[in-house]
């Protein structure tokens, strides 16, 4: 992949938090903030940031846990998890939904974004994609696996943008009675709902045991497809 990358700081209410910023060749793109999971902005998160630049995307991957602990990068196993959910524990979502819409504002801003700014989430991020996408911070949104977001459908009429849903069919954290929540509940708008058989929770990650390389290559193939469309 030919992308450049540096980290940048996100104006938040008089304050400042960073985020991982990946360009493409071209320089200049459409926008896409990738949200994290509980791990921090780790090595797979940059990754993911940089495989969006080598498609094309002005990719920020923002910093969620700044508040907690700036800049933890965390592995998903043992203490490294254990300190995750220690972290998750002291999280604030709706600080956290305000942060993902300064990193949009904070994408839109930047001369290299030529044209729309959409979310790709991941988990914790996947749940904070459909949130930012209901207060109308995003013109595109992308949720992989994210869990909760059956117990906030009172959100969905809010979400005016194009949404996008991922889901591992072997996924103990959201069941299958979840996932027809959330497709009965996006019946009929612009929205799409996927499951993958035989993929579990996590499956894009390569750094997980449950990386699922046909679900990870489709459910991308979707993504770009979907924002390819509606762009």
């Amino acid at each position: 992949m030919t992308v450049s990358s540096r980290w940048i700081d996100i104006p938040a209410n008089g304050d400042s938090f960073q985020g991982y910023l990946a360009l493409p060749k071209a320089g200049k793109g459409p926008g896409v903030v990738i949200i994290q999971e509980i791990f921090g902005v780790n090595s797979h998160i940059r990754a993911v940031a940089d495989q969006y630049a080598a498609d094309g995307y002005v990719a920020l991957a923002p910093d969620i846990f700044w508040r907690i602990q700036p800049r933890v990068e965390l592995g998903y196993d043992g203490a490294d998890r254990d300190k995750a959910m220690e972290l998750l524990g002291k999280f604030d979502l709706n600080l956290a939904v305000a942060d993902v819409s300064a990193a949009a504002d904070a994408l839109r801003a930047l001369p290299e974004v030529t044209g729309k700014v959409a979310a790709v989430g991941f988990c914790l991020g996947g749940r904070l994609a459909y949130l930012s996408a209901a207060k109308g911070s995003f013109d595109i949104a992308v949720a992989y696996y994210g869990g909760g977001i059956h117990t906030q459908l009172d959100q969905a009429d809010n979400v005016k943008a194009p949404i996008q849903f991922h889901y591992g069919e072997l996924d103990a954290h959201i069941p299958a009675d979840a996932v027809d929540a959330v497709k009965q509940r996006f019946a009929g708008k612009d929205a799409q709902v996927f499951t993958y058989p035989g993929a579990d929770h996590g499956f894009n990650c390569t750094d997980r045991a449950s990386y699922n390389q046909k679900a990870a290559a489709l459910a991308h193939g979707r993504t770009l497809t979907f924002l390819g469309e509606h762009s």
